[in-house]
């Protein structure tokens, strides 16, 4: 197989268009190799309908999947994709276990972190948006749909974007998600934003469309289901008149009046129903037959397109993970259930903190996940372990017949069995590389204290007076990106600030070239930060990995593992940076742990997880020894320890 492939991409047809300047169509994509990383199988399952988690650029990932025979195949998206915010999605960072007073517990504190950022330049969020989109509708099927979370910054943009994609012709419905109630903030200048917006749009016109009823109100109970029949049952009444003009419809009936338009129901439904004894008569023969609905059986109201029954995630709550804009289980579980089945692939190449594969899970879809962010996927892989140990426990199976179409209630406390109970993550494009880089970028922008600037297409931010332009990572500062600098000033001739360069390394003409240029200029002087050398920044680049004491050996057919000490000396100089008043105490190793994962059969190139320890509670400690079943002869034991910030450390022996 060769190492990268070419995809074509089909053109978007539809209308309206909607134009902006560097507008390009998607004609092929590149689709590189993908590396499998990481196995998460306890049962040893073999199966096909296994989760799939992605790390890379999802563009990357979609033309991966196209050239792997997922063109077609699957039957529901969801995204929840940037939403041109201009602002930057942080996480808070916390030692496990660590219970303290206030003063003494924010020493513990590991600040922020930076999960992504939605911050864009002119036009190019919607090019960003529109190539994405292209290369979904080609991993569609043909009865498949995609639903696309926003709020109010781009929904008037995106919704141009998939009519001509999708096609007018294939909207279904713009829904309204309450996601919280009103402010208590007075004398603000705009009214407190409450809601988001859902686009469904289909492939086709055949589409899946399961009918969901919401739990009952229990106001509108008792004020609709006023009636009781002679058992005592209570019921409310409902009309049977047809909506629109059915000519094969209008009859008489036990000499009741005949709807205008004619009866809902063939006359044959009409007397089963009376059979069954749901319609009601009034005693007044010129009014209409009703049918009656039973409380008993009521199963609730059907969705309708404004959702203000889903509550945020509170503080309390058992699904919280710490990641920005998640998502509540119930407005994915909403969606999954109207528009798929059972054993369907559902797909989320925005995947944050893992919900979209976690509900898939629960409700037994097959699932396809991607994320640029490698916290994001140790997030979603953490929390699909768990998840999968639950259903372990609680004896479910995979299924293995076909699929069926059953659930259609919200409040059923049934759900069907796991499509499988086992995934697998990916590496598309050696993306740990770019994710490195950019992780630098945003740390030495926090270091240097660098304001970020949402609007310059060409600056990335200012410190104090100046402007600041950062060199990207991968190449050292030349003479041609101080000649693009100059000529960017030239043409901003009112522009009177000095400028920051930030670069990682730079070209031995650069020192005498500075020295000339600002002799000449009273203005828009240049400095240059090379974080390499430089004595008040550069420290930071001197990066110590974290490290772990690790004692592994076999004993009676077992593996004992024994974690002896863990430090990560990032994560101890942030203690220090944050709280300077305050020497860093870190009482147990532990706390710096968030995931132990072992392998004892490691090849080299696939972690395959034999045993997770993950946690259930942030104040949760990870165990620290393990006892394992040893394979047979010789083996590499490898022992994975993931820390608070996402660092990992991998620790092998053979025994």
């Amino acid at each position: 197989m060769p190492e990268k492939q070419t995809v074509q991409i089909a053109e978007a047809k539809g209308r309206p268009m909607l134009h902006w300047v560097g507008k390009r169509p998607l004609d092929y994509v590149t689709a590189f190799p993908a590396q499998l990383v990481e196995a998460f199988n306890p049962t040893g399952e073999e199966t096909n309908a296994q989760g799939l988690l992605f790390h890379g650029d999802n563009k990357d990932v979609l033309a991966w999947l196209l050239a792997h025979g997922y063109r077609g195949k699957v039957n529901l998206i969801y995204i929840d994709p940037p939403f041109y915010s201009g602002a930057d999605y942080v996480r808070r960072v916390q030692l496990r276990g660590v219970q303290t007073p206030k003063l003494e517990g924010e020493a513990h504190s590991l600040g922020e972190q930076i999960q992504y950022t939605d911050i864009w330049a002119n036009d190019m969020y919607l090019q960003f948006m529109y190539e994405r989109f292209l290369l979904l509708k080609e991993l569609l099927a043909d009865e498949g749909s995609i639903w696309v979370h926003c709020d109010y910054h781009k929904s008037h943009h995106l919704r141009y974007l998939m009519d001509e994609v999708f096609g007018d012709e294939n909207f279904i419905n713009e829904a309204v998600w309450r996601r919280k109630g009103g402010s208590a903030l007075s004398g603000m200048s705009r009214m407190s934003t409450a809601t988001d917006t859902l686009f469904l749009y289909s492939k086709s016109t055949d589409y899946v469309f399961n009918i969901v009823y919401m739990e009952p109100d229990k106001e509108y109970v008792e004020q609709m289901f006023t009636r009781q029949d002679e058992d005592g049952r209570r019921f409310m009444v409902t009309v049977i008149s047809s909506p629109t003009y059915r000519p094969n419809l209008i009859y008489g009936f036990k000499g009741y009046k005949t709807p205008p338009k004619g009866w809902r129901y063939s006359k044959e439904k009409m007397e089963e129903l009376d059979r069954q004894g749901y319609l009601y008569y009034p005693e007044d023969k010129t009014k209409q037959i009703y049918k009656r609905i039973y409380l008993d059986e009521y199963k609730g109201q059907p969705v309708n397109s404004l959702w203000t029954d889903i509550s945020l995630l509170k503080g309390t709550s058992s699904e919280l993970v710490g990641f920005p804009t998640q998502k509540p289980e119930d407005l994915i579980a909403r969606i999954l259930r109207i528009s798929s089945n059972p054993g369907d692939f559902v797909l989320d190449c925005f995947i944050g903190s893992g919900t979209t594969a976690a509900v898939a899970q629960k409700l037994g879809r097959r699932w396809i996940a991607a994320d640029i962010n490698k916290g994001a996927i140790q997030t979603t892989s953490k929390r699909l372990q768990t998840i999968i140990q639950e259903q372990i426990e609680a004896g479910t199976l995979p299924q293995q017949a076909a699929f069926q179409t059953s659930e259609v209630s919200e409040t059923s406390e049934v759900s069907p069995n796991p499509a499988s109970l086992s995934f697998s993550v990916y590496r598309v494009n050696d993306y740990d590389l770019q994710v490195q880089h950019n992780e630098a970028v945003n740390l030495a922008v926090e270091l240097i204290g660098i304001e970020r600037t949402k609007t310059d297409t060409f600056f990335d931010g200012t410190l104090g007076r100046r402007l600041v332009k950062i060199v990207p990572f991968n190449h050292p500062l030349t003479l041609l990106d101080l000649q693009l600098l100059q000529d960017e000033l030239k043409a901003r001739p009112d522009e009177d600030r000095d400028i920051v360069v930030i670069c990682l390394g730079k070209e031995t003409a650069i020192d005498p070239w500075l020295e000339d240029y600002n002799k000449r200029r009273p203005v828009n002087k240049i400095e240059v930060i090379e974080l390499r050398t430089d004595q008040k920044y550069g420290k930071f680049f001197v990066h110590q990995p974290a490290r772990a004491q690790v004692r592994i050996e076999r004993q009676d057919g077992n593996i004992i593992v024994e974690i002896e000490d863990f430090i990560s000396p990032t994560i101890v100089e942030r203690l220090e940076m944050d709280t300077p008043l305050f020497k860093a105490q870190i009482p147990d190793w532990r706390a710096m742990v968030d995931v132990v994962l072992i392998d004892t059969a490691y090849d080299g190139d696939v972690f395959d997880i034999n045993l997770s320890d993950v946690p259930q509670k942030k104040n949760d400690l990870v165990n620290g020894h393990y006892e394992l079943p040893a394979p047979d002869g010789s083996t590499t034991v490898a022992v994975k320890i993931i820390d608070m910030l996402g660092e990992e450390v991998l620790v092998t022996e053979e025994i």
